[in-house]
């Protein structure tokens, strides 16, 4: 295939006054995770349903194992699995009967559905329940069946939008497993999240998109040194000291949007280690007491802060989340 896996050039996605998607653009490679990372209402959903064949883009263009996504999404459908940011089984049925059913919903015969159900259930650790109703289940058991009927019809490509939302830590990680050895067998994800850590434990690569647009993208690694790579923190012994701190780090570091003090934490991204001396020295002289002084590896959290000027999680300021943008177009009838 000359085509990367999963290919975006230019798209644009417009709900009325709304752009949610401002020519994004990137591609995801075989047989590995690209994370679609962002804000709520940053346009990653939107994306992933044109990528689904279940929006149709304004413009640009779009294609999955090589079938344009307008033009072949009958094609496209046989390729791909999708789990959105809320879980999409029915509450009623068993987590037996909910894999069975989307199996012959696919086609396949009584007996392989059944098969392809308890070994899916098998898989995911989810035998023990299999019979019992899935309103009975923990928010974690529920993500985990949700990702085992996206997995239903051995689809080569899967778009996971947001799949550990709501989820607790311990649950987070069991998925962050699963989704790691679905990968090692070949399988091509394409993971939408807000959660920064998430990119950086799962995602190969990475697109850093904001406001509708790609701000960003490469590795964690290069994204994190395109701000410096490196974080001084310091924390003052008196918390009234913090505003001080922040003025000086913001004259070594030369940039004020930069500097984060918002859990009495002063933390900076720097490209020269140096600074941590020249900020030693800066507030021993001015006989400021530190607690705690450090430099350390930049997070994802602070590359984000640095590219945007605002942390990951904040709400957007408009136009709410792309749950909302959907259903506001839904709305429309259109």
């Amino acid at each position: 295939m000359d085509e990367p896996a999963i290919v975006a050039e230019g798209l644009v996605k417009t709900f009325g006054t709304l752009r949610a998607l401002d020519g994004v653009s990137f591609v995801a490679p075989e047989g590995q995770v690209l994370g679609l990372l962002g804000p709520n209402g940053a346009g990653k959903t939107t994306a992933i349903r044109i990528l689904s064949t279940l929006l149709a883009p304004d413009g640009g263009r779009a294609a999955v194992g090589g079938f344009d996504v307008v033009r072949h999404p009958r094609d496209v459908r046989r390729l791909i699995g999708l789990t959105g940011q809320y879980a999409a089984v029915d509450e009623l049925l068993s987590g037996e009967e909910n894999l069975y059913m989307i199996g012959r919903l696919l086609g396949f015969h009584v007996r392989d559905a059944r098969a392809r159900a308890k070994e899916l259930l098998t898989s995911f650790d989810l035998s023990d329940a299999a019979a019992k109703a899935v309103k009975t289940y923990s928010g974690g058991m529920r993500r985990r069946l949700d990702l085992a009927a996206s997995l239903v019809g051995r689809p080569r490509f899967l778009y996971l939008d947001e799949p550990t939302t709501g989820l607790d830590p311990r649950s987070r990680h069991q998925l962050w497993d699963l989704i790691k050895e679905l990968v090692a067998s070949g399988t091509t994800v394409l993971l939408t999240t807000q959660y920064l850590d998430e990119a950086d434990h799962l995602a190969d690569g990475i697109v850093v998109v904001d406001h509708g647009r790609v701000i960003a993208q490469g590795t964690s690694d290069e994204l994190k040194a395109k701000v410096g790579g490196q974080v001084v923190e310091v924390q003052p012994a008196d918390h009234g000291d913090v505003q001080q701190i922040v003025r000086l780090l913001e004259e070594l570091s030369g940039s004020e949007s930069q500097v984060d003090s918002s859990d009495g934490m002063v933390t900076v991204p720097v490209a020269e280690p140096g600074v941590l001396g020249q900020a030693m020295a800066r507030l021993n002289d001015s006989g400021v007491a530190i607690s705690h002084m450090a430099l350390r590896r930049a997070s994802l959290d602070e590359v984000f802060l640095a590219l945007t000027g605002h942390p990951a999680e904040e709400e957007p300021a408009e136009g709410g989340g792309d749950q909302d943008r959907t259903a506001e177009l839904e709305r429309a009838g259109r």
